[in-house]
């Protein structure tokens, strides 16, 4: 901090950029939800009511009501991540990923804290309903959630700073998730649950993995230390390789074992498009990332709805 920071705290925050083009309110509200990113709230809740299905269980108004939580969860994590990357320091002019509301001037730090909040209060409405449906499971995933979400940027040890980002998104977006999504209309968990949900973390995590590998340098001098960052560009490229072939082993694993039944490796229609995106982020770099991070997101989803098809189909 320097001097003149230091006689005034506010010259420590960083201001936001001027807007870079006029948008009316609810544009740019879209944006800061940022609806690429919601495929990776889809999907989970997708496998987990498939697996309902399969069991005869499959409950209409508790799976709407899990799809509705997931979504308003994904869009309070991104709402988060802008305002506490802004505030941070972490979001600078020369950032390589999509625009950022906070840090080109869109919206004000303030809305979008505030809409963060009204965010994950609605989430936490919709989260009072599955109590009353599940009981108190729900109480202990629904706070947890609440919290990391918080914690991924914000908070005196953000997650997504110190290499832990990687751990949580798979336990979320994968164990939580899928098994969450069951849970309140099963009232249940089995192993197959678990069967389903490891491929499923897996895929979104690799999601984040490109994001991260394509933020290396920004984030390294912002003092941001992904997994990415510690791990390298070569070994973040590794982990994405490892990621995508893992996912397709558990199912594989889970048919083997008995858990997956055969319809359930439809999924491999898919591998293709896996291998394709393997050899892409093997020689891509910086912006040109942006691409591979959106057919990852696409990979995820497509993937988890064939798993779900799977699932549901008769023996």
């Amino acid at each position: 901090m320097t001097d003149s920071e230091l006689k005034n705290p506010s010259l420590a925050i960083p201001m936001p950029s001027p807007a870079p083009m006029t948008l009316s309110p609810l544009h740019v509200w879209l944006l800061a939800a940022r609806p690429r990113t919601l495929p990776a709230a889809v999907a989970p809740v997708a496998v987990g009511s498939a697996l309902a299905f399969a069991a005869g269980q499959f409950r209409f108004a508790p799976a709407v009501a899990a799809l509705i939580g997931a979504l308003l969860l994904q869009i309070g994590v991104n709402l988060a991540n802008d305002y506490f990357d802004f505030r941070a320091g972490i979001d600078t002019p020369d950032r390589l990923g999509p625009l950022r509301v906070t840090q080109s001037g869109l919206l004000a730090p303030e809305s979008v804290r505030r809409g963060m909040i009204a965010t994950f209060c609605l989430a936490g409405v919709v989260c009072l309903y599955l109590i009353a449906v599940a009981g108190w499971p729900v109480i202990l995933v629904g706070v947890f959630a609440i919290l990391s979400a918080l914690g991924y940027s914000g908070g005196p040890y953000p997650l997504a700073s110190h290499g832990l980002a990687d751990f949580f998104v798979f336990l979320f977006f994968g164990l939580v998730a899928v098994g969450g999504t069951f849970y309140v209309q099963a009232l249940e968990l089995n192993a197959r649950v678990f069967w389903a949900a490891t491929p499923v973390g897996l895929l979104i995590t690799a999601i984040l993995v490109v994001n991260n590998l394509r933020d290396i340098a920004t984030d390294g001098r912002s003092g941001k230390q992904t997994l990415a960052v510690r791990l390298g560009p070569q070994g973040a490229r590794l982990e994405y390789a490892l990621l995508l072939a893992a996912a397709y082993a558990v199912p594989a694993a889970g048919w083997l074992a008995g858990e997956i039944p055969f319809w359930g490796l439809l999924c491999f229609l898919s591998f293709p498009r896996a291998l394709r995106l393997i050899r892409r982020i093997a020689s891509a770099h910086g912006a040109a990332l942006n691409p591979v991070l959106g057919a990852t997101a696409t990979l995820a989803l497509g993937f988890s709805l064939l798993l779900a098809f799977g699932l549901i189909l008769p023996a």
